[in-house]
């Protein structure tokens, strides 16, 4: 999870995201998915979160 990064309401954080600075998560996120911006959004999916660590 991102500097700044907001999650607002009651949703669901899969495994496996990444969540970029800033973001504001409003909807359910998916396993293995990157969003970024404001909403957020799903910019990415099948990722490989070792190569984000």
């Amino acid at each position: 999870m991102g500097t700044g990064a907001k999650i607002l309401g009651p949703v669901s954080i899969g495994n496996n995201v990444v969540i970029g600075a800033n973001a504001v998560v409003l909807k359910d996120i998916p396993d293995n998915c990157m969003v970024v911006g404001i909403p957020a959004k799903i910019v990415k999916t099948d990722i490989n979160i070792d190569s984000y660590l």
